[in-house]
């Protein structure tokens, strides 16, 4: 686990980069860029929902069926805060629409999600203080 928050870290450093070097339009205009967010963040997401459901796992929190109820649980047992949960939820929706396409993904709406990298860096900060 010790490792997937490291690589969170690292990712979260990586996406600060991107948000600080390119604009919206620059993204907007550049595949790479583009990709490079779309990555950046499914990835970000993926490892908040591995360690989540881990966490729920080893220490037997409750029967978990969706990404979110793993998020939820955490929050049940006190690991993260109402409104981390509420948040991190939202980020779980995301991944599953990047993933499978469901619905054309919004840029503009991933661009923002650069301004809530605060969220990933909290997880990082919960989680380490509780294991």
């Amino acid at each position: 686990m010790n490792e997937r928050l490291v690589q969170l870290e690292d990712n979260i450093a990586e996406l600060y980069r991107l948000q600080s070097k390119y604009t919206i339009g620059d993204i907007r205009n550049d595949r790479t860029k583009e990709w490079a967010l779309r990555y950046g963040l499914l990835e970000s997401i993926q490892i908040v929902i591995d360690i989540s459901c881990h966490i729920v796992v080893h220490n037997n929190l409750g029967n978990a069926e969706t990404y979110s109820d793993c998020i939820q649980l955490l929050a049940d047992f006190e690991y993260i805060d109402r409104d981390l949960e509420q948040r991190l939820t939202g980020m779980a929706g995301l991944r599953n629409i990047l993933v499978h396409e469901y619905v054309s993904v919004d840029i503009d709406r991933l661009y923002n999600l650069l301004n809530n990298l605060g969220d990933f860096r909290h997880f990082v900060d919960r989680i380490k203080d509780s294991i």
